[in-house]
């Protein structure tokens, strides 16, 4: 995904919103010569893959979201999943996160991120000079438009699945489990116990 990892990382906030990112992932399909495939996104990599569904659901196969659900499910999940998402505020001010995650050694965020990895994701950033938005699964985002359904696609030619973890401190299971409101392929619940945020790390056999 653009900006993370070793990827090109463009200046500014608006290349990043959702529609680019979707577009990305269709190139990459067509670089490919793809015509469809299986895609699995987790947090805002799964909010992308939500977004690729609804602009071109005749590419996507088969979607797994992992912790985050369909947009829609998500913005009307209640005042938990409000309060819980706190910290897309902090992001929408660019250089305030930056600064907040990174200070004393990247204290807050070594607290806050309680990922698996926390060391290598801190080198990262550090070697790069990157942000980090993009490990810690926010970005600048585009909403879609609420209500719309994320399926257009031959009924029969798509399931779709969706992976919350009991431990997630993040996201609550309503804007997961009611996801399935908001398709039109098969869906598919699951829930992981004992893992939290980072459930492919923390449970990946599951």
């Amino acid at each position: 995904m653009r900006g993370c990892g070793a990827s090109d990382q463009p200046i500014g906030i608006e290349p990043y919103a959702v529609h680019h990112l979707s577009g990305d992932l269709l190139a990459i399909l067509d670089s490919l010569g793809h015509e469809r495939a299986r895609i699995v996104g987790h947090d805002w990599g799964s909010a992308v893959s939500w977004a690729t569904a609804i602009i071109a659901p005749e590419r996507v196969e088969r979607l797994v979201a992992l912790s985050v659900g369909h947009p829609s499910s998500f913005y009307t999940a209640g005042m938990e999943q409000m309060m819980r998402s706190w910290y897309m505020l902090l992001f929408l001010h660019e250089g305030v996160a930056e600064e907040w995650l990174s200070v004393n050694d990247w204290a807050n965020l070594r607290a806050w991120g309680d990922h698996p990895d926390i060391d290598e994701v801190v080198a990262e950033f550090e070697r790069t000079a990157r942000s980090p938005r993009c490990s810690t699964g926010t970005g600048p985002t585009s909403r879609l438009e609420p209500g719309r359904s994320a399926h257009r696609s031959p009924a029969g030619h798509r399931t779709d699945h969706g992976v919350w973890s009991d431990g997630d401190a993040a996201l609550t299971e309503r804007q997961m489990e009611g996801s399935g409101d908001y398709v039109e392929a098969p869906w598919r619940y699951e829930r992981i116990e004992g893992a939290g945020h980072w459930l492919q790390l923390e449970a990946t056999e599951q």
